[in-house]
């Protein structure tokens, strides 16, 4: 318990140090989509999205209104705008998304991979598969995309923009159509990525390892 409460004044000390750990935009419960023509189930309903940039990559966080891969072929997209963006799924069928605009996606799926697909300003696009890139804890998914494999088209790395999607593919291995396209968050435009300032990171990384300490404390005296 002693550990718990040291990390909880960690953390809270990190807050105090700067700015936010992370942007955070909150997401209306069961706001589907109407053209979306899936199962409305709860891990398919966004109610948060964040991010953050550490210098060396981009962390990526939402919340579901139930537990992540509850819904078979449930997954969830992070377009990025790296300063090429644009309305791209509002040119498929149906037409959605208008003013979200992207140049990168980064799909995290809940077996714990993850794919970056970067679009060039010519040419076709670059897939780079991820293992072990996210992690899943109840309604939970977060992921870590390395900056290396987000090259700017414009923006510093400070000025990329996210929007998140969620969708639930009926054929596993293709993304078929819009309507497969559950729930937006932002609806419009996208959110910036927070940047710690160096005094709130150290800090931040203090009371995760605290927090880390205590977790596996737990486990071991569990296993006892």
């Amino acid at each position: 318990m002693r550990r718990l409460r040291l990390s909880a004044l960690a953390l809270s000390a990190a807050l105090a140090a700067g700015p936010a750990l992370a942007t955070t935009v909150a997401d209306p419960l069961g706001d589907f989509l109407a053209t979306y023509s899936g199962p409305k189930a709860g891990d398919l309903d966004i109610l948060s999205a964040s991010a953050f940039f550490d210098g060396a990559s981009i962390h990526l966080t939402s919340t579901l209104d139930g537990a992540v891969g509850t819904t078979a072929g449930a997954l969830y997209v992070w377009g990025i705008d790296r300063g090429g963006g644009t309305a791209r799924l509002a040119l498929g069928s149906p037409a959605v998304g208008a003013g979200v605009l992207w140049d990168a996606v980064a799909v995290l799926f809940p077996n714990g991979t993850a794919r970056v697909v970067t679009f060039p300003a010519a040419g076709p696009p670059t897939i780079t598969p991820l293992s072990g890139a996210v992690a899943v804890d109840g309604d939970t998914i977060s992921g870590l995309i390395p900056l290396s494999l987000l090259p700017s088209r414009g923006f510093d790395p400070t000025d990329y923009s996210f929007t998140l999607w969620s969708r639930r593919r009926v054929d596993p291995a293709v993304d078929g159509t819009n309507a497969e396209i559950a729930d937006f968050a932002p609806d419009l435009g996208g959110l910036h990525a927070s940047v710690p300032e160096p005094a709130a990171w150290a800090t931040m990384i203090l009371g995760f390892g605290l927090v880390g300490a205590a977790a596996r404390g737990r486990r071991r005296r569990a296993l006892a």
